[in-house]
């Protein structure tokens, strides 16, 4: 019998008996879970496991499939540029089919941290700065897909500011942050059903760090490791505690399975397992909080879903959607040339009838960085190029040259096993692996052709991976050679120790995500004659608790070539020479990245020499910034058009083609501030000190430090201001008018007429400023906001609702949420430095909140 049938079919009465006829081993197994990425199946009761699978930038899978791959999305920062509400419920649907395309009932998705400092690791993975678009675009997420029979399981929803000593770190915030700020996207996305509450909590993971509150928190607001005590008497989970003691281990989800099932089963031995806990088998297949339903909501919701399985591709219409997705999301950050759209007509022919030509250059355009390393990586099922997307949107005879001009990564390429190594045993092409014990007595030998790096699943006693191959050197010139590892090692290379350590690591290695890019140690080798070099490599076999044994080896190799500066003049000679320049930088996966903060904004490499040269060269230049979180572009006043691009997905490619070409708008808007220098950001570390993050800019995170410093001190402003967009055409704002105040919102429409030629997208975004200045309130938030279109010379009216929580404040003393006396200022504009028209207005007093009782949605109130 189904889960489904059985979820429906039977009474209390019958669910209370069937937990009666699980053993204390089969309750355990519920509540840790049969591995990483599934809950324990019971057949005899009739309970199938429940899957998950890490996101945000994709469906994963759980990696049971040889070669399996996924749809990819743009970074979730891209996702949030849109501001478009109905385009991202779009992509929670996509997430839906692609869930089940691989047999997932739970995505480990979306991530609502907010992001506190441009800096942070992860902060590709975070949607934006600002709360109510943070949870506004979650919410539409999580009610589209779990409308379909999916499970979202929003995670890193606070505090999870820092790569840097991540599992050990304390953040301390205080109370009224916590609440204003750090709470509010996880109210908007954990409300009721109706509001598309995410039915799995994030529970627990060796991934997470305590949570603690500052001195002059109240115990109604307190943060810990194991959460935050709530009135009420609910617990709210604020990020995934520790498990390090085996009671923690039967309160923990799938994730690290074998070492939590192994406490739970010494908790239960040594205390029986208690009523709420030997009834969580119950809760999978009838939990009893609506919105905490996974188990039964991804089987009785998913009605045309078929079996746990895969399905080889992606739905048909999912890449013009993903095309479409990385196309609005692009953010046109300057256009003083004029030259989005391009002018094809004029391209195609020049005066003197010839061709014209187009320059396309920068390391991102040959090979563009198109999602953030770490956990969140997938496998794309494609991969649209920048090179053949953007040839195919030229008029035919239009030449397209195409130079890389500058270095981005900081290691050298990844070798070609196959065309470059030979067993020097076999023969063989590829390379010789040999696992060895702790005694060097192989356990087993073979051949790779294929090797990328990784050995995974090694026999438990496997100690050390013997890499022995012979390189080829065939080509004059000066070769770079070496092996970029964890762990104890030793690499020789043509008889030459590269490098050796014997530190050995276990899974702080793959917490920290450090195992993913580990730099190379390289040498040079000068070749006059072809010749074979022997690489001898011994690495440590990582055996990591509570996940896979593996061995990281990646072989690098770089081959001779022009200078660096030979490249750049290069590339400005065929700038030169063009009729139009499109030149991509960006990061790389060796900068963004889970695992890791970064140490600067700067881009990698010489990236910003080449900007600088092929502007000077040629001022009909287009330059493309594939980036996820914010770098610094000291070029930025002497460029004419610059174009945010994010970390675009599979479709990254043909959406550039599409913006350029006057397909697609870029219709985005920064969800972030872009500073102008390293320097000047709020908040410009990650670091803890001391392993504590202190929030000491309060609630003032993101713009509203930016905004505080500019009325204050006069300064710094920054390059682009949250929520800055050029899209192709011009708007007015006509006007505002208040259409409702209620006790729980208020309602307003604003006119705004696109004054352009072009049909167009406007964000309309809606300020709050409170009555008077207050040192202890942000000069202003985002209130509500609306994204509407219109052709050109038509007016169109966009509706807005700021909530009564935007006009409130949490009063420590009381505890409570309370509404301060008199009008708040309403700013409607395109951004918040940008602001057009205003009204006043405040909700409607509520005879709740003057009886002293909180009023509105409340994660901190909700049971």
């Amino acid at each position: 019998m189904s889960l489904e049938t059985a979820a429906r079919a039977r009474t209390d009465a019958e669910l209370a008996a069937i937990a009666a006829e699980l053993t204390t081993e089969e309750k355990v197994a519920l509540v840790v879970g049969a591995g990483m990425w599934s809950t324990t199946p019971v057949e005899h009761v009739g309970l199938r496991g429940v899957v998950v699978s890490d996101g945000p930038a994709g469906v994963r899978g759980t990696g049971d499939v040889p070669g399996e791959t996924s749809a990819s999305l743009p970074a979730p920062s891209a996702v949030a540029a849109t501001w478009d509400l109905e385009l991202v419920a779009r992509v929670g649907a996509l997430f839906a089919d692609e869930a089940r395309r691989h047999g997932v009932d739970v995505v480990l998705a979306p991530q609502i941290n907010l992001q506190r400092t441009p800096v942070g690791g992860r902060h590709f993975e975070c949607y934006s700065e600002d709360p109510v678009l943070t949870g506004a675009i979650a919410d539409a997420l999580v009610r589209e897909a779990q409308a379909r029979g999916v499970g979202m399981c929003v995670k890193h929803y606070i505090a999870n500011d820092s790569e840097t000593e991540r599992t050990r770190y304390v953040a301390r915030v205080d109370e009224r942050t916590l609440r204003e700020v750090y709470l509010a996207p996880s109210s908007a996305s954990s409300r009721t059903p109706a509001r598309g509450a995410s039915w799995p909590p994030t529970t627990a993971s060796t991934t997470a760090r305590p949570l603690r509150p500052s001195p002059s928190t109240h115990p109604s607001s307190r943060v810990c490791s194991r959460g935050v005590g709530l009135r009420r008497g609910r617990r709210e989970r604020l990020g995934r505690h520790q498990v390090r003691r085996p009671r923690c281990a039967r309160r923990a989800g799938p994730a690290d399975a074998r070492p939590r099932r192994a406490l739970g089963r010494r908790a239960a031995r040594r205390r029986p397992v208690g009523r709420g806990r030997r009834h969580r088998a119950r809760r999978q297949g009838r939990p009893h909080p609506p919105a905490r339903r996974p188990g039964r909501r991804t089987r009785r919701r998913r009605r045309d879903a078929p079996a746990p399985g895969h399905r080889a591709g992606a739905a048909p219409e999912t890449p013009a959607l993903l095309r479409e997705l990385a196309a609005r999301a692009m953010v046109v950050l300057k256009d003083d040339a004029g030259l989005l759209p391009l002018d094809l007509e004029s391209l195609a022919v020049r005066p003197d009838g010839t061709p014209g030509v187009v320059a396309l250059l920068g390391p991102a355009a040959v090979e563009p960085f198109v999602q953030g390393g770490g956990s969140g990586f997938v496998n794309p099922d494609r991969l649209e190029l920048p090179v053949p997307a953007l040839r195919a949107a030229l008029p035919g005879g239009v030449r397209l040259d195409v130079h890389a001009g500058a270095r981005s990564r900081l290691n050298p390429p990844e070798i070609d096993a196959a065309e470059r190594c030979t067993d020097p045993v076999t023969g063989e092409p590829g390379v010789r692996l040999e696992l060895l014990d702790a005694d060097d007595r192989v356990l087993e030998t073979r051949t790779d052709p294929t090797w990328r790096g990784w050995f995974a699943n090694t026999d438990p006693r496997a100690v050390t991976l013997r890499v022995v191959a012979d390189v080829r050197v065939d080509e004059p010139g000066t070769h770079e050679l070496g092996v970029g590892t964890v762990g104890r090692h030793e690499t020789v290379v043509d008889a030459r120790v590269v490098s050796t350590s014997d530190h050995v690591v276990a899974e702080e290695v793959i917490l920290a995500s450090e195992h993913n890019n580990p730099a190379a140690a390289v040498v040079e080798i000068d070749v006059a004659e072809p010749r074979t070099v022997r690489l001898d490599a011994r690495l440590q076999v990582v055996h990591p608790v509570g996940y896979d044994s593996f061995v990281r080896g990646e072989i690098v190799h770089r081959l001779p070539g022009p200078s660096a500066e030979e490249d750049l003049a290069a590339a400005v000679g065929l700038a030169a020479a063009a009729d139009l320049v499109v030149v991509v930088v960006g990061t790389t996966e060796e900068v963004e990245s889970e695992g890791y903060d970064r140490t600067s904004l700067a881009l990698p490499g010489n990236q910003d020499e080449l900007v600088r040269r092929v502007i000077a060269a040629n001022q009909r230049t287009i330059v493309v910034v594939n980036a996820g979180a914010p770098v610094e572009l000291p070029w930025l006043d002497d460029a004419r058009t610059v174009l945010w691009a994010w970390l675009a997905g599979q479709e990254g490619g043909a959406a550039l083609a599409d913006v350029l070409a006057g397909f697609t708008e870029p219709s985005g808007r920064l969800p972030w501030t872009l500073p102008v220098r390293y320097q000047d950001v709020p908040v410009p570390s990650a670091i803890p000190q001391d392993g504590v993050v202190h929030y000491i800019e309060g609630v003032d995170v993101g713009y509203r430090g930016w905004e505080r410093r500019i009325v204050e001190d006069g300064g710094p402003t920054p390059a682009a201001p949250f929520g800055h967009g050029l899209g192709w055409t011009t708007w007015e704002y006509e006007g505002a008018t208040l259409t409702a105040v209620t006790t729980e919102a208020v309602e307003l429409d604003v006119t705004v007429r696109n004054t352009g030629a072009r049909h167009g997208h406007e964000v309309v975004q809606v300020y709050v400023e409170p009555p008077v200045p207050d040192a202890d309130r942000p000069v202003r938030w985002l209130g509500g906001f609306a994204t509407v279109a219109a052709d050109g010379g038509e007016s169109v009216v966009a509706h807005v609702s700021v909530p009564r929580r935007a006009f409130e404040t949490w009063d420590v003393a009381t505890h409570t949420w309370t509404l301060p006396a008199g009008d708040h200022l309403l700013r409607a504009g395109r951004s918040v430095a940008d602001l057009r028209v205003s009204l006043a207005a405040a909700p409607a007093p509520d005879p709740l909140q003057t009886s002293g009782r909180s009023t509105g949605p409340d994660p901190s109130s909700e049971d």
